[in-house]
């Protein structure tokens, strides 16, 4: 039997703040099933393909089934996912001006195979145009790969966010290193704070971001609490309940929250927590709107982030808030056009 303090470090339980999964020893599953699907549809509506045969374009993810997860185990991530996928396109001969339709079938996309051995199949309704069937075949296929290797890359980057947890010494040296501003157009900058915490006592940091909308404070601020807008940005059903003491659930409850302030159009407070945050454990997260012009600034300060989930944290406001709201105000724009 080993001393005490001389058995395998890989099961010596760390004094972690969070106390959470230590040295990432143990096997946690995260689903990304519904994440999936999202990111697929995604990546592959809308693709154009084009040719000295004509031009073609996918249009709907028609079918989607199948499954993916993501596993971590002993500090390394493990991807499980089997999908059988059928979209729709459609497309004009260049020649003649002559329009047709069809689908493109995958029929098993998994892990078990690489992106460049995984079966495309294009098939067209009767009638001619088999020379856009054939450019769907070759230059079409060559697009569609494209898009799966994004949804791949995605999956091991975008969605595994905060699944390997720091060690203790990975904590203390996060903390004592100066981090600098972004320097992109959304700017952001951490202050370290070792005793600021909300709820459970754990390392935390501030971040601080600004972006800019192409839309009237007012207009932006409805974009928080209004649930049907909200939706619309998400593309996920929400709870928004803006009152304060009103509670918040985005993103098929992985954020979720409760409105603590509120002044129209100018103001707004949550408690804010993501689902992989420790338990009971919420950020406060303040909302400033500025006009200007016809534009609006928008302030974020989010107090009390989790250290190990920072970089997440700001990927979650950066992809999922403002880059989607941005797309939502466009596509609003357009419309009225």
């Amino acid at each position: 039997m080993a001393k005490w303090g001389q058995g395998d470090p890989r099961w010596i339980v760390e004094e972690r703040a969070d106390a959470t999964n230590v040295n990432n020893w143990h096997w946690t599953e995260r689903d990304a099933t519904s994440w999936s699907k999202r990111k697929l549809k995604e990546v592959l509506e809308g693709l154009v393909v084009e040719g000295e045969a004509g031009r073609c374009e996918i249009g709907d993810l028609k079918h989607v089934e199948g499954e993916a997860s993501c596993n971590s185990r002993k500090g390394k991530l493990i991807f499980f996912y089997e999908w059988n996928l059928r979209l729709s396109w459609k497309g004009t001969v260049k020649e003649s001006g002559e329009k047709h339709k069809g689908s493109v079938e995958i029929p098993n996309l998994s892990e078990e195979n690489e992106v460049d051995d995984t079966e495309i199949n294009v098939s067209k309704k009767k009638g001619e145009g088999d020379v856009l069937k054939d450019l769907m075949r070759t230059e079409g296929a060559t697009k569609v790969r494209e898009a799966l290797r994004d949804y791949l890359k995605a999956l091991k980057t975008e969605f595994t966010l905060g699944m390997i947890l720091p060690t203790k010494a990975a904590v203390g040296q996060e903390l004592a290193t100066e981090r600098k501003p972004s320097g992109s157009t959304v700017q952001d900058s951490v202050t370290p704070q070792s005793l600021d915490t909300v709820g459970v006592k754990i390392p935390t940091v501030r971040i601080h971001m600004r972006e800019v909308f192409n839309s009237p404070a007012d207009e932006l601020y409805s974009i928080f609490t209004k649930k049907e807008l909200v939706q619309k940005f998400s593309k996920c059903p929400a709870v928004i309940e803006a009152e304060k003491g009103g509670k918040l659930q985005m993103f098929e409850g992985c954020v979720s929250g409760e409105y603590t302030e509120l002044i129209p159009s100018q103001r707004i407070v949550l408690k804010w927590r993501c689902r992989s945050w420790p338990d009971e454990h919420y950020a406060t997260v303040a909302l400033n709107f500025q006009d200007a012009a016809a534009q609006s600034e928008l302030e974020l300060e989010c107090k009390g982030v989790p250290v190990a989930h920072e970089e997440s944290t700001r990927q979650c406001w950066k992809k999922q808030y403002f880059e989607e709201i941005h797309i939502l105000l466009q596509q609003s724009k357009d419309n009225m056009e």
